[in-house]
């Protein structure tokens, strides 16, 4: 899912109707893990990771900033919700009382917001999340959290080439990422965005194509 050309309103209003549509098919046997989460280090090549993984299982794909812009909206998290049965919201809410206890969080807003939403698409899963802490939010049993690393001077090279920018430039751009996106995960999930154990599966693009990778998840989610 890609805002470039399309308002949040209209992906919203998309993305409900798919699965509108996904309750009036016929069922199939519940999936076990038909959610997968990505967090990436910054040049790492995760976001093309996830796209080609969404591409190979037809799941659903949530940039962070799509998932950003939908927290910041009460009404959007509300909208979010009324797409699940009683029973889901009240799975839903349990889950997200007991995230805040285990974690000891101060969930504000913002993250009350982000998390309802991600639990959402979570509940109604074929879906491929990026960032902004999507595996601390979705139960262990429901997902497949993956991290995306490579070496520096690789991921410098990459957002060099990509974005038309000096080394050195590329090399900022990536400690002021990387920064913030571990702050955002330490202030809203008291958690440690490096720390290898809060996720299922480490992926090292050094030596590893995009494709090979694909393949490991698919295999890891069958």
């Amino acid at each position: 899912m890609k805002t470039k050309t399309r308002s949040i309103e209209q992906i919203i209003e998309e993305q409900m109707r798919r699965w509108q549509i996904m309750h009036t098919e016929e069922k199939k046997d519940e999936e076990r893990i038909s959610v997968v989460t990505f967090s990436r280090e910054h040049g790492s090549g995760g976001d093309i990771l996830a796209e080609r993984l969404a591409e190979k299982l037809g799941y659903e794909l949530f940039h962070q900033e799509v998932l950003h812009n939908m927290a910041e909206s009460a009404r959007v998290s509300v909208q979010f919700l009324e797409t699940l049965d009683e029973k889901g919201v009240s799975v839903l809410e349990e889950w997200i009382s007991s995230l805040v206890d285990k974690r000891h969080l101060w969930p504000d807003q913002y993250l009350q917001h982000l998390m309802k939403i991600i639990g959402t698409i979570g509940k109604h899963g074929r879906a491929i999340i990026i960032g902004r802490g999507s595996n601390f939010v979705l139960p262990p049993d429901k997902r497949l959290s993956i991290r995306v690393i490579e070496p520096m001077e690789e991921r410098i090279r990459n957002v060099s080439k990509e974005l038309g920018i000096t080394v050195e430039e590329a090399k900022q751009r990536i400690i002021k990422t990387e920064s913030d996106r571990k702050a955002f995960i330490k202030k809203y999930f008291n958690a440690d965005i490096t720390d290898i154990f809060n996720y299922d599966l480490i992926i090292n693009t050094e030596n590893l194509s995009i494709d090979d990778a694909v393949n490991i998840i698919n295999g890891a989610l069958n």
